[in-house]
């Protein structure tokens, strides 16, 4: 296939080839972590409506390092054309209702007719079985939240109702999962030569993230009760105020308790905060104590202030990072967290950077996120199509693009 100028291969991902299909975060995301490591992902957009999210500045996150076409493909000739493209990738990602692939005659098995070693990933809201009034809804973040009880965790205190967590940690978690998952059954196909079928349910991939709460309630019938700003188990654990803005503290450890404690005015072995306690208990006198001590601390400094000089006596703190403190931080130049690209238009963009850290193989960001449409002509010369039956592809609809 042709490369599109790609640079030099990078990455520990070099060589991989990824296909994928979806709208929005949670199954798109997957391949764009793949892309930033050195992956050759290219993304099918539906030619009856471009991606929801191409009006936004996330896309030219998601889909940096790219390419793209815009396929009908439920039709014959849109079928012909990806099946061909099966035949080039070893990773295909798609996100939709349970089945909506196999209802356009492009189920697991007619894949892996064209591609025995194919890994197959489906992300769905709510997973291809079970009951069908389940797997047949569509989802977004915030109903994954919902339906994973990850909401329920959240919130303030009953009466108030539990709260959904932004932005999209559904969407993100799920597409975490989907890319581990993808690159476990391509090692696996490597070896054996046949490929896997991934199936990854939004709502599931956030039961992991709940600690021992759910633990607790299925083996100790201990129910989960919303603690608001606090944090049900570490007293103290919590936002403080200072002159210039706000500042999280979590004291907790040998450190805190025998050097930090002391340079608030507490002593750790007293009656209220014994020498066995390594924090101390949410709804006890100690952290209530410790709690009004932070608090009396933190307002008379500013927030760098209290963050030097609690890190240093062993309580960890930070600042409540805002976006501005994001983009001037030390720490975050110091690591290049923020990144600058050109977009489509050869206009620079800023955002995240390629944020895991491989010494011999690091990722790179070598391309803005393509226009819709923008690689069909390369895509298709590169499986074989002349360029007169890729003209006859736009005018009976099966490719679109944008002409600007």
């Amino acid at each position: 296939m042709d490369k599109n100028n790609l640079p030099p291969a990078f990455g520990p991902l070099a060589g991989v080839k990824v296909l994928v299909s979806g709208v929005a975060y949670a199954g798109p995301f997957a391949a764009s972590l793949m892309a930033d490591y050195g992956a050759e992902v290219l993304s099918i957009e539906s030619t009856v409506a471009p991606d929801m999210i191409r009006t936004g500045s996330v896309f030219q996150q998601m889909h940096r390092n790219q390419r793209a076409i815009a396929m009908n493909v439920p039709t014959d000739e849109g079928r012909e054309i990806f099946l061909k493209l099966i035949k080039e990738h070893d990773i295909f990602i798609e996100s939709s209702k349970a089945g909506q692939w196999g209802r356009w005659g492009l189920d697991d098995e007619a894949l892996w007719e064209s591609n025995p070693k194919l890994v197959i990933a489906h992300v769905s809201g709510f997973g291809q079985t079970g009951l069908p009034e389940y797997t047949s809804r569509g989802s977004w973040d915030a109903i994954g939240q919902a339906f994973g009880g990850i909401s329920s965790m959240n919130g303030l205190a009953e009466p108030e109702p539990p709260m959904i967590t932004n932005p999209y940690v559904c969407d993100y978690y799920t597409a975490i999962y989907a890319s581990w998952a993808c690159l476990a059954a391509y090692i696996k196909a490597q070896k054996t030569g046949k490929g896997d079928s991934i199936d990854i349910a939004q709502y599931e991939t956030l039961i992991y993230s709940m600690g021992d709460a759910l633990m607790n309630y299925l083996n100790k019938g201990i129910e989960y009760k919303r603690a608001g700003l606090n944090n049900p188990k570490y007293g103290a654990w919590k936002t403080y105020t200072c002159k210039d803005g706000s500042i999280y503290c979590a004291p907790a450890g040998i450190s805190a308790m025998k050097k930090g404690l002391p340079f608030l005015g507490l002593q750790h072995g007293s009656e209220d905060i014994p020498e066995n306690w390594q924090f101390t208990p949410t709804g006890t006198k100690g952290a209530k104590l410790l709690e009004e001590k932070l608090a009396e601390y933190c307002a008379g400094r500013t927030v760098d202030e209290a963050d030097r000089e609690l890190n240093k006596v062993g309580i960890l703190a930070s600042p409540i990072m805002t976006h501005d403190r994001m983009e001037d931080h030390p720490q975050y130049k110091a690591r290049q967290v923020i990144a600058q690209w050109d977009d489509a238009d050869g206009k620079p963009i800023k955002g995240p950077n390629t944020l895991l850290r491989f010494k011999n193989n690091p990722g790179t960001i070598w391309r803005g996120a393509p226009k819709y449409g923008a690689d069909n002509e390369e895509v298709l010369s590169g499986l074989g199509y002349s360029a007169e039956e890729i003209a006859e592809f736009y005018k009976s609809k099966i490719l679109t693009k944008v002409t600007s």
